[in-house]
């Protein structure tokens, strides 16, 4: 996914290493980069830069991360990602109820903070994608149609969007009940066993007999492997 270019990623935390630190990661993944240290500063420059993400930390001085998102998701459209201490739940509940579009937990490898910022872009705007290209596998979400290896894989609609939503998020552990809400839908009145059935069908069709691709783990959930 790393051919996406003009990316823009608004960087808001009050500690100066941090700041330093993701700028110069990011930069090196080809984004465009501004950096904020308080809540005032992050509402203007969100207001001049037009980010395609922002990456709230929850505990600033005077305005704090939660005021930030749900200023900037009055106007615009930029998905959020809030940065909350490992412990405070209620922080992240309220940051999922201001808008906030993900969360990561201090503290956090860079790779995470990347994939999630990689699915919060697919998610959020996907017109910016035409092809992407994930490790084997080649994503056309306007043919509807998965690669591995360029051959395409017969999958069947709800198949597509299973193997989609687990690529664009590889490397995170996904729970049943979050690959039920974000395929399925919120409505959905069946089983998280039709979860298991899913993975098995997509197993047979990726020739993942040893579970490398997608692995269980076991107690939480499935994680798609591609490098």
């Amino acid at each position: 996914m790393r051919q996406l270019k003009g990316i823009k990623i608004l960087l808001v935390d009050d500690e100066p290493h941090i700041l330093e630190f993701l700028e110069l990661g990011l930069t090196n993944e080809g984004f465009e980069v501004m950096t904020a240290q308080d809540g005032i500063s992050a509402i203007t420059a969100c207001n001049k830069f037009q980010p395609h993400i922002a990456i709230l930390d929850v505990m600033m001085p005077g305005m704090d991360g939660f005021e930030v998102c749900r200023m900037i998701k009055k106007t615009e459209n930029v998905a959020v990602i809030m940065l909350t201490a490992k412990d405070e739940i209620d922080d992240r509940v309220k940051g999922l109820t201001l808008g906030a579009d993900d969360y990561v937990i201090k503290p956090f490898s860079f790779e995470e903070l990347l994939a999630r910022i990689y699915a919060r872009i697919r998610n959020h705007f996907p017109n910016l994608f035409g092809e992407v290209i994930i490790g084997p596998l080649r994503i056309d979400d306007r043919r509807k149609e998965i690669s591995l290896y360029d051959k395409v894989l017969e999958l069947s609609p709800t198949e597509y969007e299973l193997l989609k939503f687990m690529s664009i998020n590889h490397g995170l552990v996904l729970s049943k009940s979050m690959i039920l809400d974000k395929v399925w839908g919120y409505d959905f009145g069946g089983e998280e066993n039709i979860v298991e059935v899913y993975i098995r069908s997509l197993r047979d069709k990726l020739g993942d007999k040893e579970h490398k691709l997608i692995r269980t783990i076991r107690g939480a959930g499935y994680r798609m492997d591609v490098t």
